[in-house]
């Protein structure tokens, strides 16, 4: 064999291995990308799920548009225990909230509704809050219920629905002992272009516009913990103010009357989740009428 046929062999010989090997990265190249493609679609079949959720875009504590609320937390939390992810329908929560976000189906669940809400089916309750007192420490000012004759003396803040003070409990409470004169009315609804519109009742304690204010425990005690001074939230006693004016409310999931099937699934779910929504609903202040710690607190973390 002549020294040029011996290399165009040997050539010949390199170049099926190197195609050979070329062939077999080729293969592992696309096996790899086969299992990459199924592992998305399995992927996006997992997530496929989503929880339609019904909220307000500027509502803390509860909700904001940037998912700042525990009610946002929470929903993302319900969501990953049932493989699915969380889609929004914005809407301020005033009147007609539930007619045009669940009852118009553009969403399937409210993260916050009274337990004995009619609008709606409603899960287990996952807290139960109540109304308190908004006082400043420097203050000295401690009602101990609504019947306190200080309530007669000071200025008193509470929160109102409409423009007749008696369509929220502690309005309907003040004037039922005939406490009118020194009540201020602070709109639940607010001013909506500003963050938050509910908050202002608090911060009428804390700059000095109303000695008390009577506020839902939830959003009271999550701005009291922000003000610039110390301030103190107490839940109103009594819980219930005769003749039957509740100051405390169990607060549950809300889904259309219909969807039993997912008023069970999120039962299970809230169930599986109770101590982290316990920790979740400390984190952000909300006095608790169904836990031990739910006495006078001050809401206000002191820095060192």
């Amino acid at each position: 064999m002549t020294a040029p046929i011996a290399a165009r062999m040997t050539d010949h010989t390199m170049a099926s291995r190197a195609h050979s090997m070329f062939a077999a990265t080729l293969r592992r190249v696309v096996m790899l990308a086969l299992l990459l493609t199924v592992a998305a679609c399995a992927r996006e079949r997992e997530s496929a799920r989503v929880l339609r959720v019904c909220a307000d875009p500027n509502n803390l504590p509860f909700s904001n548009e940037r998912e700042e609320g525990f009610e946002n937390e929470l929903a993302h939390m319900v969501a990953r225990e049932m493989g699915a992810r969380v889609e929004y329908t914005w809407w301020a929560q005033r009147r007609g909230f539930i007619r045009n976000t669940l009852g118009a189906g553009a969403c399937d669940v409210v993260m916050g509704m009274p337990a004995s809400m009619e609008l709606a089916l409603t899960t287990r309750p996952y807290y139960r809050s109540t109304y308190v007192f908004v006082t400043r420490r420097d203050a000295g000012l401690h009602p101990r219920s609504l019947d306190d004759s200080l309530l007669r003396r000071v200025r008193v803040g509470v929160q109102v629905i409409g423009d007749d003070y008696a369509n929220a409990p502690p309005a309907h409470a003040m004037a039922r002992r005939g406490i009118v004169q020194n009540v201020r009315g602070y709109s639940v609804y607010g001013d909506y272009a500003r963050p938050s519109p509910p908050s202002r009742i608090v911060q009428g304690v804390a700059t000095g516009e109303v000695d008390v204010a009577i506020a839902w425990g939830a959003m009271a005690g999550y701005f009291a913990a922000r003000q610039p001074v110390a301030l103190d939230v107490t839940p109103v006693s009594p819980e219930i103010d005769l003749p039957f004016v509740p100051m405390v409310y169990d607060i549950s999931l809300g889904v259309r009357r219909e969807d039993v099937a997912l008023r069970d699934e999120l039962d299970a779910v809230l169930a599986r989740l109770r101590p982290a929504i316990g920790r979740l609903l400390e984190r952000y202040h909300v006095p608790r009428a169904d836990h031990p710690r739910a006495e006078t607190v001050a809401r206000r973390e002191e820095t060192s």
